[in-house]
């Protein structure tokens, strides 16, 4: 009996990685996860993830042929297979990641922003299918996003196009400070932990009272302050506003710059569903240019936000195979 193609989708966040064997109709056969800021080094990182996922493969029960490796990171850069200066991941500088991991492997290693994966992963088995031109915003740790124009997907001249969660929200040298060493970035408000920045803010400004006062600092994160917004805390609810807000303004500006049919958000921060949606599709619309009103669709991912990333990682090696 001839084994399942697979290919190893993976994604790396500022705290957890996740990967899993996924088929080619996009059926997730494993998945496990690891926590990123924990291996101080790439090398021991990837050292650590090709074990894990090894071990992973011996578990499925039918046998798994694996035709490559597709890889989502903060700052990937596909023309060179690198990380280069990712803010949230521990690992500093230019880091040669799939030189590293071809060090265990021979079968093809694509790397890229995770939030170009993401929008691969839309196109192929998302609500994206048959859409020539959109945008994927990833709203987890920080900000990214993945753009697709006229049916192919944006790398840029570098390698980088897409990093618009580090587009200034404050000009100058005004605003929150962001750990790619800039202030002001569009990710430092609306991220789960831009949130949880503005919740403090506001109740730092505020003496209204929430349940939230009574969380320690570590306690309180995006999820906690969902919960709270869901069951009508004035604060949460006014942290996701002010959120959804500032995303929705400057999605004015991405859709003056490239037009899309329609702008899709994933991540844990979309689980937020329209605590989030309402007031970003309202600030876009206040914001756009007349020519686009009411012509650009703001939604949901139609991915398992759980295992969008995983997917979207995993759709490298697909696509790569039709070039």
């Amino acid at each position: 009996m001839p084994k399942k193609e697979t290919a190893i989708g993976i994604d790396i966040g500022g705290t957890n990685t996740i990967f899993g064997f996924t088929d080619r109709e996009g059926n997730i056969l494993a998945e496990e996860c690891l926590k990123t800021a924990q291996y101080g080094t790439a090398e021991i990182f990837v050292s650590a993830l090709y074990k894990k996922i090894q071990a992973a493969g011996e578990k499925i029960k039918e046998g798994v042929e694996i035709k490559g490796y597709g890889i989502g990171a903060p700052a990937g850069n596909i023309n060179k297979g690198t990380i280069e200066h990712a803010a949230g991941l521990p690992w500093k500088g230019i880091v040669p990641f799939a030189r590293i991991f071809h060090k265990y492997t021979n079968l093809p290693v694509i790397i890229t922003n995770d939030a170009n994966a993401a929008a691969v992963g839309e196109m192929v088995y998302g609500g994206a299918k048959g859409m020539k031109n959109f945008v994927v915003i990833t709203l987890g740790t920080g900000l990214g996003s993945g753009f697709v124009v006229d049916g192919k997907l944006v790398y840029g001249h570098l390698g980088f196009a897409g990093e618009i969660g580090h587009t200034a929200i404050k000009p100058g040298l005004s605003g929150r400070v962001c750990g790619c060493g800039k202030k002001g970035c569009l990710e430092t408000y609306v991220s789960a932990t831009g949130l949880k920045r503005t919740l403090l803010k506001i109740m730092a400004d505020s003496i209204e009272p929430s349940e939230l006062r009574k969380l320690s600092f570590d306690k309180i994160d995006s999820k906690i302050i969902c919960n709270a917004a869901k069951k009508g805390d004035p604060l949460a609810t006014r942290a996701f506003k002010q959120t959804g807000q500032i995303l929705g303004f400057k999605l004015a500006d991405v859709v003056a710059h490239t037009n899309p049919e329609a702008i899709f958000l994933f991540g844990g921060l979309a689980l937020a569903k329209d605590l989030i949606l309402d007031p970003a599709r309202e600030s876009m619309e206040e914001n756009l240019l007349g020519i686009y009103k009411g012509k650009v669709k703001l939604l949901e991912s139609l991915l398992n936000t759980r295992n969008a990333a995983v997917l979207g990682a995993s759709s490298l090696i697909w696509s790569n195979e039709k070039v």
